[in-house]
């Protein structure tokens, strides 16, 4: 659709809260999104000028436009999740999780039964949950029938059928497993309070459960009945161990759900912890892939959204890693600094940490369990769809990395035969570059790399892998140039979108097919040199290692710095602001300090920078 099309029907979209959706020429839909003005919404993919090139494909594609109006932007937010999760529109963020995941159920008759599945059936039963395993839901039964007497049995249980003496207490009763409603030895009312105690449990709130008891226990001891008032000491116990063990925090932090967000590329991975009466009762990672240049509050937006409503929470406050609008109204959105709040959002970022390393680890054994043949078959089919004069024993891989346009590093991996060697992964805090500018970086990391290698007169690599399109690759070219090393090895740039490889000086990139054994082999080294560098970043970041780029500004100081960032969030989005916009937050002097920076900092990219 062009924007003249588009004009044409401007005035027929609403100016209502909803969501719109995106349909091509073959009327298959691919986009879905949630507005708080769809008119406004819509009209701007159609009036901007968007760098990014998924984008750009999305608007070309738009072959109609549809609308829904709600009444706030709750239930655009609610509605938008339903519709990406139903039909999973190319353009939209793709949810890498297609699991079923476990039930309780509590069937609806009488004296309700209450078992395990993955089907959820309307027919007026009770699910509780899901939950993210199986084993944790056997165990949680095994614990719940220790301490609350329920049936297993499958008899039809009708009060008709009790009446006539159907049926004889088991073996389960005799256990003292169940109370024997088959014999009319337990009312409906005290199974029903059964019940309730295991609703209680599911859900971590231990509290009711033990107080019922102890209740019943005194009851009994003032009836004389020590035996039963002992067995009921014992379950008492018995739930708090449970209780400690389960124990994060305090009690009296409440219910909350924790989320973090790690991002690697177009990939995020966000981790929920479910917090119930300090107790954790619930986590779970999940994999979200960016289809456009979605920003890290839309995408953790998205997941929140997605796994509050599929573990049904209903916690009133969410923990946060950075501020975002979240359109649920009664929900407290808290950013903590400090206290045991912080500490949940520390352990739901070391989780998501561990997801990571744990699929990381499971990329590399696709490798490392290969036989020595295999191993080399994938190298040998490397060399000949690139042209490398020899085998590519021995190849290098480079990243930079920064944060939010902040705080530059790079990081070096070595892949010994296809797999790493991680006793040669090389860190690089970036020591001649003023600002962030990433060719200059790249040169940087490049030449002290192989200056010291030609000064120590060890062998070089027979591959070198720039993470980067044809600017950074460039800038690594000059670099050996310098140090003559020109011929002594081959080097190629790593598009990190299209995966197109770009040789020096070539105008045309190649692609190799995306299930080749070359391409895999390259990936990998790719996916190691980003978390490699990502790791290094995120712990000099969380050691204060690195000085704010803005207070690296003569005339700008660590106050204003600050006030700048918590104003506009990055160093990037301050880059892109007007004087005018700078000066209603820092004052006119300072703000043309600003803006004179950056545009020198311009001038020195454009120096650096190769067509």
């Amino acid at each position: 659709m062009t924007p003249e099309v588009f004009q044409t029907i401007l005035k027929t979209l609403p100016v209502e809260p909803g969501i719109y959706k995106y349909y091509d020429n073959k009327s298959e839909l691919i986009y879905v999104g949630k507005a708080k003005s769809i008119r406004k919404r819509v009209s701007s993919y159609f009036t901007k000028t968007f760098t990014g090139y998924k984008t750009y494909e999305l608007v070309k594609r738009i072959a109609r436009i549809e609308f829904t109006i709600v009444d706030n932007e709750q239930d655009a937010f609610l509605l938008e999740n339903s519709l990406i999760k139903q039909f999973q529109p190319k353009f939209n963020i793709n949810l890498k999780d297609d699991k079923s995941y476990p039930y309780l159920v509590i069937k609806s008759e009488p004296f309700p039964r209450v078992f395990l599945t993955r089907s959820k059936i309307n027919d007026g039963s009770q699910y509780l949950g899901p939950f993210t395993s199986v084993g944790k839901v056997r165990e949680l039964l095994l614990f719940i029938k220790q301490n609350v007497q329920l049936r297993t049995c499958k008899l039809n249980l009708t009060e008709q059928n009790i009446r006539k003496g159907k049926f004889k207490v088991c073996l389960e009763y005799h256990l003292g497993n169940c109370k024997g409603p088959c014999e009319g030895l337990q009312s409906s009312e005290d199974y029903a309070d059964g019940l309730a105690r295991l609703k209680n449990l599911m859900k971590g709130n231990l509290n009711p459960v033990i107080h019922h008891f102890k209740n019943e226990m005194e009851q009994c001891a003032a009836d004389m009945e020590f035996e039963k008032a002992e067995l009921i000491r014992k379950k008492i116990e018995h739930l708090q161990n449970y209780k400690a063990k389960s124990k994060v925090v305090n009690e009296n932090l409440g219910t909350m759900d924790v989320f973090s967000i790690l991002k690697e590329g177009d990939i995020a991975y966000v981790n929920y912890l479910m917090v119930n009466e300090g107790t954790i009762v619930l986590t779970k990672t999940i994999v979200l892939e960016q289809k456009l240049e979605e920003t890290d509050q839309e995408v953790l937006l998205f997941a929140i959204g997605y796994l509050r409503n599929t573990f049904t929470s209903e916690a009133k406050e969410i923990i946060l890693p950075f501020a975002l609008e979240y359109p649920e109204e009664g929900i407290t959105l808290t950013v903590p600094k400090a206290g045991d709040k912080k500490k949940l959002l520390e352990l739901s970022e070391k989780n998501v940490n561990y997801f990571i390393e744990e699929l990381n680890r499971k990329k590399m054994l696709q490798l490392e369990g290969k036989s020595d043949k295999e191993k080399h078959r994938a190298l040998l089919q490397l060399q000949k769809d690139l042209h490398l004069p020899n085998v590519p024993v021995h190849i290098e891989c480079f990243d930079n990395s920064n944060f939010q346009g902040s705080y530059p590093v790079a990081a070096m991996v070595y892949f010994n035969n296809g797999v790493p060697d991680k006793s040669q992964y090389r860190k690089f805090n970036i020591k001649t570059v003023s600002g962030i500018n990433d060719f200059a970086s790249m040169k940087e990391v490049v030449s002290r790399r192989y200056k010291r290698l030609k000064n120590e007169n060890t062998s070089f690599p027979q591959l070198i892998i720039i993470d980067g399109g044809k600017g950074q690759l460039n800038a690594a070219v000059e670099g050996l140039t310098e140090l003559d090393l020109i011929g002594k090895t081959t080097i190629i740039g790593l598009a990190k979108n299209e995966e197109e490889i770009f040789f020096p000086g070539d105008q045309q990139s190649i692609k190799l097919p995306w299930d080749s054994e070359s391409l895999k082999l390259i990936r990998r080294i790719r996916d190691e040199v980003h978390r490699f560098g990502i790791n290094f970043h995120r712990n000099q970041r969380s050691r204060g290692t690195f000085v704010n780029e803005l207070e690296m500004i003569k005339g700008i100081g660590k106050n204003t710095a600050d006030i700048l960032l918590k104003k506009f969030r990055s160093v990037k989005k301050i880059r892109e602001l007007s004087l005018e916009q700078l000066a209603t937050v820092v004052g006119n002097s300072k703000a043309e300090i600003i803006i004179n920076y950056f545009n020198s900092f311009q001038d020195e990219v454009g120096e650096t920078s190769y067509q």
